[in-house]
């Protein structure tokens, strides 16, 4: 079996690629089990961009395959934000509720047919020799007006995705599996993978 790290330490995002890359021959660890540190700055001005660079570094390190996800949440009304900067929106230091909090403060009184956003994740695979391939994946839909549900992590309290009335908080973990943005670009990469000569 094919070691493979994912180049993140949030547990959360380790147990869902997890589980959406299982039968694909990997046996998958996380930044936190790798003998040395590897500090990546995501300072890329796109998700594909703070991807590849995350993975290329942790494939290099490790020497063996890495795969990287970028992801966040744009909201139309405010202009693409927290877009890139999700994991750091509000400052260093806060949790997921802080955050949440945050947003539906910017968006207090602004209408439910103006709070369409959607998540983006670019996922990025890497060889240690630097030979690299990136997948994309989109859910749309609106942001809540309160956080509900404590299934997930991070924006999955307050996205109700498009053709549900339930947050994907609510929705829990077999539907986000099936319907989510990382679940969309996953799923490329494992047609690409599974797919000899491509």
């Amino acid at each position: 079996m094919t070691r493979l790290v994912i180049a993140t330490s949030n547990r959360g995002k380790i147990a869902e690629i997890e589980d959406l890359v299982c039968g694909m021959g990997f046996a998958v660890i996380g930044l936190s089990d790798l003998p040395a540190r590897v500090d990546i700055v995501e300072d890329a001005d796109n998700f594909e961009g703070n991807a590849r660079k995350k993975a290329i570094a942790v494939a290099r390190a490790a020497g063996c395959p890495a795969l990287s996800d970028d992801s966040g949440l744009c909201v139309d009304a405010l202009d693409g934000r927290p877009g890139v900067h999700s994991a750091r929106y509000g400052g260093p230091g806060l949790t997921d509720g802080d955050r949440n909090r945050r947003l539906l403060e910017e968006l207090t009184g602004v209408n439910e047919d103006r709070r369409t956003a959607a998540f983006h994740c670019a996922i990025a695979f890497s060889q240690p020799d630097g030979d690299i391939r990136t997948f994309n994946g989109i859910l749309r839909g609106r942001i809540s007006f309160s956080p509900r549900g404590d299934s997930g992590f991070g924006y999955d309290p307050v996205f109700i995705p498009n053709g549900f009335d339930c947050t994907l908080a609510e929705l829990g973990m077999d539907v986000k599996q099936r319907i989510s943005h990382r679940a969309a670009a996953l799923s490329q990469f494992a047609q690409w993978i599974r797919t000899p000569g491509t």
